[in-house]
C-alpha cells in the first residue's frame, strides 16, 4: 500500500506541468523575501499585463512546438499586423472593427503559407519560419517607417483597466487567460487537440492510423497565427501604437515560455497550461530582478540559463526512456 502512495505521489511530479508550476512558486517566494513591493496585487497585475502579448504568442508556438515544429516568424508578424491594423485604421479611414479583422486577416495568410510550404514544399519549419520571418520584417518596414499613434478607442480598449479591490487589471490581461483556457480545453477535450499530439508524437504513424497529416499541420499553423493576430491586437492596445520595432525578440520569448512551461521540442508532449506558467515565469524574473536593484543584462543571461536548463531535462527523459 505504501508503495502504492509513493508511486503516486511520483507520478504526480512527472506532470509536465507541475516542474514549471513549482519553479514559479520558489521563485515568487524568493523575490517576496528581496522585496516587499512583489507581493502586492498591483505588482502582480502589472506582471501579467507584462506577459499578456507574448502569452497569446506562445499559446500559437505552443501549438507548432507540440507538432515538432517551431515558428521564428510570430513576433515580426504580429507587428505587421499590429501596424496594418493602426495604419487602416487612423491614415485610410476604413472602419477600425474592420482594421482589426484585416490585421488578424493578414497574420493568418502568413500562417497559411508557413503551413503549406512545411507540408507540401516539405521544408523544415525552421527554415520556412526564417524566410517568413525576413519577409514579414521587409514588408513591415516597407509599409510604415514610423510609429502610428492616437488610436481610435476600438484599438485600445483591451489596454483599458477595471478594478478588483484597489488592483487594476487590464481587459487584455482577462482576454490572455481566456484564450489559454479555451486551447486548454480545445487540446484535452476534441479530436482535433489528439490528432495534433498523434503527429507530433509520429507523423508517420499517426498517418498509417488514417489522420490527414498535412490538413492538421496546415491547420495548427493557420490557427497559431490567428493568435499572432490577437496578440497584435493585445500589443497596439498595451502601448497605443502601431510600432514596426516591435516584436523583433518576441519569437525567442515566446518559445522561452513554452520550453520552460515543459512542452518538448520533440513534439507530442507538452501542456498549454504550462506555456501559461512558463511565461509567467519569464515575466517574474523580468519583474523582480529591477526590483532588486539587478541591471536588465542579467536578466536576459538568466533567462538563457533557465532555457538551456529545462531543454537539458527534456532531453535527458527523452534518453531515459
Amino acid at each position: 500500500m505504501k508503495k502504492t502512495t509513493n508511486s503516486s505521489i511520483f507520478d504526480i511530479f512527472q506532470k509536465p506541468a507541475v516542474g514549471p508550476l513549482l519553479s514559479l512558486l520558489i521563485a515568487c517566494i524568493f523575490f517576496a523575501t528581496q522585496s516587499p513591493r512583489f507581493m502586492t496585487g498591483g505588482n502582480f497585475s502589472l506582471i501579467v499585463q507584462q506577459v499578456s502579448v507574448v502569452g497569446a504568442l506562445a499559446i500559437g508556438q505552443t501549438l507548432v512546438i507540440l507538432t515538432s515544429g517551431i515558428d521564428l516568424s510570430n513576433g515580426v508578424v504580429m507587428a505587421f499586423g499590429g501596424v496594418l491594423m493602426a495604419s487602416m485604421a487612423m491614415e485610410h479611414g476604413v472602419d477600425p472593427a474592420l482594421s482589426v479583422v484585416i490585421g488578424i486577416g493578414v497574420c493568418v495568410i502568413f500562417g497559411i503559407l508557413n503551413g503549406l510550404l512545411v507540408t507540401y514544399v516539405r521544408i523544415p519549419p525552421f527554415i520556412v519560419t526564417l524566410g517568413t520571418y525576413n519577409i514579414a520584417f521587409a514588408i513591415t518596414h516597407i509599409y510604415a517607417t514610423t510609429t502610428i499613434n492616437n488610436l481610435p478607442r476600438v484599438l485600445t480598449f483591451f489596454g483599458e483597466t477595471f478594478k478588483i479591490g484597489s488592483t487594476e487589471i487590464t481587459f487584455g490581461s482577462v482576454l490572455m487567460v481566456i484564450l489559454f483556457a479555451i486551447a486548454w480545453w480545445v487540446l484535452a477535450n476534441t479530436s482535433a487537440g489528439r490528432q495534433l499530439y498523434a503527429v507530433g508524437d509520429n507523423v508517420e504513424a499517426a498517418r498509417l492510423a488514417g489522420i490527414n497529416t498535412n490538413v492538421v499541420l496546415v491547420g495548427v499553423y493557420t490557427i497559431a497565427a490567428l493568435f499572432y493576430g490577437i496578440a497584435a491586437l493585445l500589443l497596439v492596445a498595451r502601448t497605443g501604437a502601431g510600432d514596426p520595432n516591435a516584436g523583433q525578440n518576441s519569437n525567442l520569448e515566446s518559445i522561452t515560455a513554452v520550453v520552460l512551461g515543459g512542452t518538448s521540442l520533440m513534439g507530442g508532449r507538452g501542456n498549454i497550461l504550462g506555456t501559461l506558467v512558463g511565461a509567467m515565469i519569464v515575466g517574474v524574473f523580468r519583474n523582480g530582478l529591477p526590483l532588486m536593484g539587478i541591471p536588465s543584462v542579467y536578466q536576459v543571461l538568466i533567462t538563457g540559463i533557465l532555457v538551456i536548463l529545462a531543454v537539458s531535462v527534456d532531453q535527458l527523459s527523452h534518453r531515459g526512456k
